[in-house]
Protein backbone atom coordinates (compact mmCIF):
# COMPACT_ATOMS: atom_id res chain seq x y z
CA UNK A 1 0.00 0.00 0.00
CA UNK A 2 2.82 2.34 0.84
CA UNK A 3 4.58 1.56 -2.44
CA UNK A 4 1.43 2.32 -4.36
CA UNK A 5 0.99 5.74 -2.67
CA UNK A 6 4.61 6.55 -3.31
CA UNK A 7 4.17 5.64 -6.96
CA UNK A 8 1.14 7.90 -7.25
CA UNK A 9 2.99 10.82 -5.68
CA UNK A 10 5.90 10.38 -8.06
CA UNK A 11 3.56 10.23 -11.02
CA UNK A 12 1.82 13.44 -9.97
CA UNK A 13 5.14 15.21 -9.45
CA UNK A 14 6.38 14.03 -12.83
CA UNK A 15 3.21 15.30 -14.48
CA UNK A 16 3.58 18.65 -12.76
CA UNK A 17 7.18 18.92 -13.88
CA UNK A 18 6.19 18.18 -17.45
CA UNK A 19 3.42 20.76 -17.31
CA UNK A 20 5.78 23.38 -15.86
CA UNK A 21 8.37 22.60 -18.52
CA UNK A 22 5.79 22.93 -21.27
CA UNK A 23 4.60 26.28 -19.86
CA UNK A 24 8.16 27.54 -19.61
CA UNK A 25 8.86 26.48 -23.18
CA UNK A 26 5.71 28.23 -24.38
CA UNK A 27 6.67 31.40 -22.54
CA UNK A 28 10.21 31.19 -23.90
CA UNK A 29 9.21 30.75 -27.53
CA UNK A 30 6.53 33.40 -27.20
CA UNK A 31 9.05 35.83 -25.81
CA UNK A 32 11.54 34.98 -28.55
CA UNK A 33 8.90 35.72 -31.20
CA UNK A 34 7.85 38.99 -29.60
CA UNK A 35 8.55 42.05 -31.77
CA UNK A 36 10.27 45.09 -30.31
CA UNK A 37 10.42 48.45 -31.99
CA UNK A 38 13.55 50.48 -31.39
CA UNK A 39 13.53 54.26 -31.43
CA UNK A 40 16.29 56.83 -31.13
CA UNK A 41 16.19 59.96 -28.98
CA UNK A 42 16.71 63.17 -30.93
CA UNK A 43 16.57 66.87 -30.15
CA UNK A 44 16.56 70.25 -31.84
CA UNK A 45 20.09 71.18 -32.97
CA UNK A 46 21.43 74.68 -33.59
CA UNK A 47 24.65 75.52 -35.42
CA UNK A 48 26.13 78.87 -34.47
CA UNK A 49 27.83 80.69 -37.35
CA UNK A 50 28.56 84.21 -38.57
CA UNK A 51 27.49 86.18 -41.63
CA UNK A 52 31.09 87.27 -42.17
CA UNK A 53 34.36 85.47 -42.75
CA UNK A 54 37.25 85.98 -40.38
CA UNK A 55 39.81 84.51 -38.06
CA UNK A 56 38.59 83.23 -34.68
CA UNK A 57 40.05 85.57 -32.09
CA UNK A 58 38.65 83.92 -28.95
CA UNK A 59 36.60 80.85 -27.99
CA UNK A 60 34.61 81.17 -24.78
CA UNK A 61 33.03 77.69 -24.54
CA UNK A 62 34.10 74.04 -24.46
CA UNK A 63 32.37 70.84 -25.49
CA UNK A 64 29.89 69.57 -22.92
CA UNK A 65 29.35 73.04 -21.45
CA UNK A 66 25.84 74.32 -20.75
CA UNK A 67 25.13 77.77 -22.16
CA UNK A 68 22.33 80.27 -21.78
CA UNK A 69 20.66 82.06 -24.67
CA UNK A 70 22.68 85.18 -25.53
CA UNK A 71 25.88 83.91 -23.91
CA UNK A 72 29.07 84.64 -25.87
CA UNK A 73 30.38 81.67 -27.86
CA UNK A 74 33.28 83.05 -29.88
CA UNK A 75 34.58 86.25 -31.47
CA UNK A 76 36.11 86.91 -34.88
CA UNK A 77 38.97 89.30 -35.61
CA UNK A 78 37.82 91.92 -38.17
CA UNK A 79 40.57 94.50 -38.90
CA UNK A 80 39.29 95.01 -42.45
CA UNK A 81 35.82 95.92 -41.23
CA UNK A 82 37.23 98.33 -38.66
CA UNK A 83 39.17 100.11 -41.43
CA UNK A 84 36.03 100.19 -43.57
CA UNK A 85 34.12 101.69 -40.64
CA UNK A 86 36.61 104.57 -40.45
CA UNK A 87 36.06 105.27 -44.16
CA UNK A 88 32.27 105.32 -44.02
CA UNK A 89 32.30 107.39 -40.83
CA UNK A 90 34.45 109.96 -42.63
CA UNK A 91 31.98 110.03 -45.51
CA UNK A 92 29.14 110.47 -43.05
CA UNK A 93 30.87 113.42 -41.39
CA UNK A 94 31.53 115.08 -44.76
CA UNK A 95 27.93 114.62 -45.85
CA UNK A 96 26.57 116.00 -42.59
CA UNK A 97 28.87 119.03 -42.83
CA UNK A 98 27.72 119.72 -46.39
CA UNK A 99 24.11 119.32 -45.34
CA UNK A 100 24.62 121.76 -42.47
CA UNK A 101 26.18 124.27 -44.80
CA UNK A 102 23.28 123.96 -47.22
CA UNK A 103 20.73 124.36 -44.45
CA UNK A 104 22.46 127.41 -42.99
CA UNK A 105 22.84 129.10 -46.37
CA UNK A 106 25.62 131.45 -47.49
CA UNK A 107 27.73 133.35 -44.98
CA UNK A 108 27.24 137.06 -44.44
CA UNK A 109 30.50 137.85 -46.22
CA UNK A 110 29.31 135.98 -49.32
CA UNK A 111 26.00 137.83 -49.31
CA UNK A 112 27.75 141.21 -48.91
CA UNK A 113 30.15 140.39 -51.76
CA UNK A 114 27.28 139.43 -54.07
CA UNK A 115 25.37 142.63 -53.19
CA UNK A 116 28.47 144.76 -53.88
CA UNK A 117 28.92 143.11 -57.24
CA UNK A 118 25.30 143.84 -58.07
CA UNK A 119 25.64 147.49 -57.03
CA UNK A 120 28.84 147.79 -59.06
CA UNK A 121 27.01 146.41 -62.08
CA UNK A 122 24.15 148.90 -61.53
CA UNK A 123 26.60 151.81 -61.40
CA UNK A 124 28.28 150.65 -64.58
CA UNK A 125 24.91 150.26 -66.26
CA UNK A 126 23.92 153.82 -65.29
CA UNK A 127 27.12 155.15 -66.82
CA UNK A 128 26.61 153.10 -69.97
CA UNK A 129 23.02 154.35 -70.28
CA UNK A 130 24.06 158.03 -70.02
CA UNK A 131 26.81 157.49 -72.56
CA UNK A 132 24.41 155.74 -74.89
CA UNK A 133 21.78 158.53 -74.82
CA UNK A 134 24.45 161.21 -75.25
CA UNK A 135 25.97 159.52 -78.27
CA UNK A 136 22.50 158.80 -79.64
CA UNK A 137 21.70 162.53 -79.57
CA UNK A 138 24.97 163.33 -81.33
CA UNK A 139 24.37 160.56 -83.87
CA UNK A 140 20.92 161.90 -84.71
CA UNK A 141 22.51 165.31 -85.33
CA UNK A 142 25.14 163.74 -87.59
CA UNK A 143 28.06 164.57 -85.31
CA UNK A 144 29.27 160.98 -84.61
CA UNK A 145 29.45 158.04 -86.99
CA UNK A 146 27.14 155.02 -86.97
CA UNK A 147 29.87 152.73 -85.58
CA UNK A 148 30.32 154.78 -82.43
CA UNK A 149 26.56 154.76 -81.89
CA UNK A 150 26.43 150.96 -82.29
CA UNK A 151 29.30 150.51 -79.86
CA UNK A 152 27.56 152.65 -77.22
CA UNK A 153 24.30 150.71 -77.61
CA UNK A 154 26.06 147.34 -77.39
CA UNK A 155 27.89 148.45 -74.25
CA UNK A 156 24.63 149.58 -72.67
CA UNK A 157 22.90 146.25 -73.50
CA UNK A 158 25.84 144.31 -72.09
CA UNK A 159 25.79 146.30 -68.84
CA UNK A 160 22.05 145.63 -68.47
CA UNK A 161 22.72 141.90 -68.83
CA UNK A 162 25.50 142.19 -66.24
CA UNK A 163 23.11 143.87 -63.82
CA UNK A 164 20.53 141.09 -64.29
CA UNK A 165 23.16 138.41 -63.74
CA UNK A 166 24.56 140.12 -60.64
CA UNK A 167 21.08 140.59 -59.19
CA UNK A 168 20.25 136.92 -59.81
CA UNK A 169 23.52 135.87 -58.17
CA UNK A 170 22.79 138.05 -55.16
CA UNK A 171 19.24 136.65 -54.80
CA UNK A 172 20.54 133.09 -55.10
CA UNK A 173 23.18 133.61 -52.43
CA UNK A 174 20.70 135.39 -50.17
CA UNK A 175 17.97 132.77 -50.52
CA UNK A 176 20.29 129.77 -50.37
CA UNK A 177 19.99 126.30 -51.92
CA UNK A 178 16.78 125.15 -53.56
CA UNK A 179 14.60 122.42 -52.08
CA UNK A 180 15.86 120.01 -54.71
CA UNK A 181 19.50 120.72 -53.81
CA UNK A 182 18.74 120.31 -50.12
CA UNK A 183 17.04 116.97 -50.79
CA UNK A 184 20.05 115.75 -52.77
CA UNK A 185 22.43 116.60 -49.95
CA UNK A 186 20.07 115.08 -47.34
CA UNK A 187 19.93 111.87 -49.41
CA UNK A 188 23.74 111.69 -49.38
CA UNK A 189 23.64 111.99 -45.59
CA UNK A 190 21.14 109.11 -45.34
CA UNK A 191 23.27 107.02 -47.69
CA UNK A 192 26.37 107.58 -45.55
CA UNK A 193 24.44 106.79 -42.36
CA UNK A 194 23.16 103.56 -43.90
CA UNK A 195 26.70 102.54 -44.84
CA UNK A 196 27.85 103.14 -41.25
CA UNK A 197 25.00 101.05 -39.85
CA UNK A 198 25.73 98.26 -42.32
CA UNK A 199 29.41 98.04 -41.33
CA UNK A 200 28.51 98.22 -37.63
CA UNK A 201 26.08 95.35 -38.15
CA UNK A 202 28.81 93.21 -39.70
CA UNK A 203 31.20 94.09 -36.88
CA UNK A 204 28.51 93.17 -34.36
CA UNK A 205 28.04 89.82 -36.10
CA UNK A 206 31.67 89.06 -35.34
CA UNK A 207 30.51 88.49 -31.75
CA UNK A 208 28.59 85.20 -32.00
CA UNK A 209 26.23 84.36 -29.12
CA UNK A 210 24.18 81.28 -28.27
CA UNK A 211 20.83 81.38 -30.11
CA UNK A 212 19.22 79.14 -27.50
CA UNK A 213 19.82 77.67 -24.05
CA UNK A 214 21.38 74.24 -24.41
CA UNK A 215 24.44 72.00 -24.33
CA UNK A 216 27.57 72.42 -26.46
CA UNK A 217 27.94 69.15 -28.36
CA UNK A 218 30.64 69.99 -30.87
CA UNK A 219 33.19 72.71 -31.67
CA UNK A 220 34.46 72.51 -35.25
CA UNK A 221 37.23 75.14 -35.15
CA UNK A 222 39.82 76.46 -32.76
CA UNK A 223 41.11 79.95 -31.95
CA UNK A 224 43.35 81.28 -34.72
CA UNK A 225 41.62 79.36 -37.51
CA UNK A 226 40.06 81.14 -40.48
CA UNK A 227 36.36 80.35 -41.00
CA UNK A 228 34.10 81.20 -43.91
CA UNK A 229 30.69 82.78 -44.09
CA UNK A 230 28.04 80.61 -42.44
CA UNK A 231 30.53 77.98 -41.27
CA UNK A 232 29.03 76.15 -38.22
CA UNK A 233 31.68 76.67 -35.57
CA UNK A 234 29.65 75.60 -32.52
CA UNK A 235 26.82 73.05 -32.34
CA UNK A 236 24.24 73.43 -29.55
CA UNK A 237 21.70 70.82 -28.46
CA UNK A 238 18.37 72.15 -27.21
CA UNK A 239 17.60 69.58 -24.51
CA UNK A 240 14.27 71.26 -23.78
CA UNK A 241 12.99 69.98 -27.13
CA UNK A 242 13.60 66.21 -27.10
CA UNK A 243 11.66 63.48 -28.89
CA UNK A 244 11.98 59.83 -29.92
CA UNK A 245 11.92 58.83 -33.58
CA UNK A 246 10.62 55.39 -34.63
CA UNK A 247 10.66 53.95 -38.14
CA UNK A 248 7.64 51.63 -38.09
CA UNK A 249 6.81 49.12 -40.81
CA UNK A 250 3.54 49.71 -42.54
CA UNK A 251 2.21 46.30 -41.51
CA UNK A 252 2.64 47.35 -37.86
CA UNK A 253 1.15 50.82 -38.17
CA UNK A 254 -2.44 49.83 -37.48
CA UNK A 255 -3.72 51.26 -34.22
CA UNK A 256 -1.07 53.99 -34.03
CA UNK A 257 -2.36 57.55 -34.27
CA UNK A 258 -1.49 61.00 -33.02
CA UNK A 259 -2.22 61.04 -29.32
CA UNK A 260 -1.55 57.33 -28.80
CA UNK A 261 0.29 56.55 -25.58
CA UNK A 262 2.64 53.67 -24.90
CA UNK A 263 5.27 52.48 -22.44
CA UNK A 264 8.89 52.24 -23.53
CA UNK A 265 12.09 50.94 -21.98
CA UNK A 266 15.22 53.12 -21.93
CA UNK A 267 18.32 50.87 -21.59
CA UNK A 268 20.62 53.80 -20.83
CA UNK A 269 18.55 54.63 -17.76
CA UNK A 270 17.40 51.05 -17.02
CA UNK A 271 13.90 52.42 -16.59
CA UNK A 272 10.53 52.67 -18.30
CA UNK A 273 8.73 55.84 -19.32
CA UNK A 274 5.40 56.85 -20.78
CA UNK A 275 5.38 58.38 -24.28
CA UNK A 276 2.78 60.05 -26.47
CA UNK A 277 2.76 60.15 -30.28
CA UNK A 278 2.61 63.70 -31.67
CA UNK A 279 3.70 63.20 -35.30
CA UNK A 280 3.22 60.60 -38.02
CA UNK A 281 4.83 61.18 -41.40
CA UNK A 282 2.33 61.92 -44.14
CA UNK A 283 4.43 60.02 -46.68
CA UNK A 284 6.05 56.60 -46.40
CA UNK A 285 9.68 55.84 -47.13
CA UNK A 286 11.70 52.70 -47.83
CA UNK A 287 13.47 51.27 -44.82
CA UNK A 288 17.24 51.79 -44.94
CA UNK A 289 17.92 49.95 -41.65
CA UNK A 290 16.07 47.35 -39.62
CA UNK A 291 14.01 49.01 -36.88
CA UNK A 292 12.90 45.74 -35.27
CA UNK A 293 14.24 42.40 -34.07
CA UNK A 294 11.66 40.40 -35.99
CA UNK A 295 13.00 37.19 -37.55
CA UNK A 296 12.64 36.77 -41.27
CA UNK A 297 12.08 40.48 -41.79
CA UNK A 298 12.43 42.17 -45.16
CA UNK A 299 12.56 45.76 -46.36
CA UNK A 300 9.13 47.25 -46.60
CA UNK A 301 7.80 50.76 -46.56
CA UNK A 302 8.09 52.48 -43.23
CA UNK A 303 6.56 55.54 -41.64
CA UNK A 304 8.41 57.91 -39.34
CA UNK A 305 6.66 58.30 -36.00
CA UNK A 306 7.72 60.76 -33.31
CA UNK A 307 6.76 60.70 -29.66
CA UNK A 308 7.58 62.75 -26.58
CA UNK A 309 8.04 61.53 -23.02
CA UNK A 310 5.25 62.63 -20.72
CA UNK A 311 7.86 63.34 -18.04
CA UNK A 312 11.44 64.55 -18.29
CA UNK A 313 12.48 62.80 -15.10
CA UNK A 314 14.73 60.34 -16.98
CA UNK A 315 16.78 63.11 -18.59
CA UNK A 316 16.78 61.62 -22.09
CA UNK A 317 19.81 62.52 -24.21
CA UNK A 318 20.23 62.39 -28.00
CA UNK A 319 21.33 58.99 -29.23
CA UNK A 320 19.71 56.96 -26.45
CA UNK A 321 17.55 54.00 -27.49
CA UNK A 322 13.95 53.39 -26.53
CA UNK A 323 12.51 49.87 -26.90
CA UNK A 324 8.78 49.33 -27.25
CA UNK A 325 6.88 46.04 -27.34
CA UNK A 326 4.90 46.09 -30.59
CA UNK A 327 1.90 44.67 -28.77
CA UNK A 328 1.93 47.70 -26.46
CA UNK A 329 0.91 50.19 -29.16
Amino acid sequence: MKHKAKYIILSVLSSLLVIVAVILLIIYFKRENRIYIQGVVECRTYRASSKIAGRIDSLYVVEGQSVQQGEMLYMLSTPELEAKLMQVEALESAAEALNKEVEMGARKQQIDAARNMWQKAVAGCDLARESYYRIKTLYEKGVVPRQQYDEAKANYDAMQATVNAARAEYNMVRIGATNEQKEIVAAKVREAQGAVREVNTYIGDARVVAPVTGLISNINSEAGELVGVGFPVVTILDLSNVWVTFNIREDMLAGISVGSRFRGYVPARNAHAEFEVYYIAAEADFATWSATRAKGGFDVRTFEVRARALSDALGLLPGMSVLVDADAW
